[in-house]
């Protein structure tokens, strides 16, 4: 009998202080209508010095347990996606582990940046489909206000920081769950969005060539969405809502459009949370889900580019 990844649970957690496009125009060469003409951003979240990317996954993680009604002894794996974590090593996947209390299974990292949200899906439900595990935290948990150069208005603008989880139960006989994911990653193109250092003496800074990201955002992600639909024999019109990476606004009317959604379909959040990275498809998942948008049986469409290039896609039926 077929066994699916079915989605139970989501959380999210965002920090306290709210930092709006006014706040920064007043000490960068910005204005609030220069930000949201070109990006759709109004504010973001930036985190307090208690809030790491260990504390936020990990309230991320405990909403999602509350919300499936599952104690945290039940769970067999945690997987993070982040591309700022609090140290080298342990991973904040077993530091999480510790705050939730749970003491087997196993669980790990992964970075792919702002697509880390896809890969660590695709990973957990790889683990759920050949019987390894059977209740999985999949989250993603960043901190990118520590890696932004705050002199550089054309990175510092984009970012925000939060968490987001979801909680994977394998379920036999399903037609609800994950149907597919599908990664990509090409490493040419590297040099387009990259932190210059990863542990050093100097502190890291992020750069990006904006437009050039934009290009390939556009023209990847197409083709990821047209992968994902053409697995399961689906067309575009079966798509109930879209859940995009929260980047850049322009981007996510452009997938809209692509697959003749209306804007009351595709779940926005960068408006206020701004580019979360690996945090910002949970985040608006969870969102979605506990103000009753997204419904059991609706057919969900995640998409996300980020640096390495890696891109990817993910179809789920809740």
């Amino acid at each position: 009998m077929t066994v699916r990844a079915c989605l139970t649970g989501v959380g999210g957690y965002l920090p306290e202080r709210i930092v709006t496009n006014g706040e920064l125009a007043a000490r960068l060469d910005t204005s609030d209508e220069w930000i949201r003409t070109r990006t759709g951003i109004a504010q973001r979240h930036i985190a307090g010095d208690h809030e790491t990317a260990t504390f936020m996954g990990m309230k991320a993680a405990r909403a999602a347990l509350e919300y499936a009604g599952v104690d945290s002894s039940e769970v067999d794996a945690v997987i993070v996606a982040t591309a700022t974590p609090d140290q080298a090593f342990p991973a904040v996947a077993v530091r999480i582990q510790a705050e939730l209390g749970i003491t087997g299974g196993f669980g790990f990292d992964l970075s792919a940046a702002c697509s880390g949200f896809i890969y660590a899906l695709a990973t957990a439900d790889a683990f759920i489909r050949n019987g390894q595990v059977r209740r999985v935290l999949v989250i993603g948990t960043e901190v990118y206000s520590r890696i932004l150069d705050w002199n550089d208005r054309a990175t510092c603008v984009l970012f925000g920081d939060g968490a987001g989880a979801v909680l994977l139960e394998a379920r036999e006989g399903e037609t609800q769950g994950i149907l597919s994911t599908h990664l990509h990653a090409d490493g040419q193109y590297g040099d387009l969005l990259f932190v210059n250092e990863s542990y050093g003496e100097h502190r890291a800074a992020l750069r990006m060539q904006g437009r050039e990201v934009f290009r390939h955002a556009v023209a990847k992600l197409s083709e990821a969405v047209d992968e994902a639909l053409r697995a399961n024999g689906l067309s575009a019109e079966d798509v109930r809502w879209l859940v995009p990476h929260q980047a850049n606004l322009r981007i996510i009317d452009g997938m809209a459009r692509k697959l003749a959604l209306p804007p009351e379909r595709v779940v926005v959040t960068v408006d206020r949370h701004a580019n979360t990275s690996a945090a910002s498809i949970p985040l608006a998942l969870n969102e979605a889900v506990r103000d009753g948008r997204i419904v059991p049986g609706d057919l969900v469409l995640m998409e996300a580019l980020g640096g390495g290039l890696t891109w990817g896609s993910a179809l789920v039926r809740i």
